[in-house]
């Protein structure tokens, strides 16, 4: 059974950034599809990006392209997600998953739990 767990969420000024981290456990990581959502209270999961098993192909929401970065570790079992120029509108709950590279939630079969991360102005 996957589990994964997210960390490096927090408070930050706009502008600035955050590295989120998703750490996996079992599974063989290295042959997951994973990728990066985040929800508002009372709204859709929206996804952020994605990244392919082996790391080599990544894709972004528009919203998000050229500030955030996704990149896995696959000896360390991680996934991250560098975000920076933060806005304001950035700030959600942040959810790792896997099992898929699609955009719509429900391709995912495992998530995590979700790390808070607020942009202030």
């Amino acid at each position: 059974q996957v589990q994964l767990v997210e960390s490096g969420g927090g408070l930050v000024q706009a502008g600035g950034s955050l590295r989120l981290s998703c750490a996996a456990s079992g599974v063989t990581f290295s042959r997951l599809n994973m990728g990066w959502f985040r929800q508002a209270p009372g709204k859709e999961r929206d996804f952020v990006a994605s990244i392919r098993y082996d790391g080599d192909s990544t894709r972004y929401a528009s919203t998000v392209k050229g500030r955030f970065t996704i990149s896995r570790d696959n000896v360390q079992n991680t996934m991250y997600l560098q975000m920076n120029s933060l806005k304001t509108e950035d700030t959600d709950v942040y959810y790792c998953a896997a099992g898929s590279r699609e955009i719509v939630a429900g391709a995912y079969g495992s998530w995590g739990q979700g790390t808070q991360v607020t942009v202030s102005s």
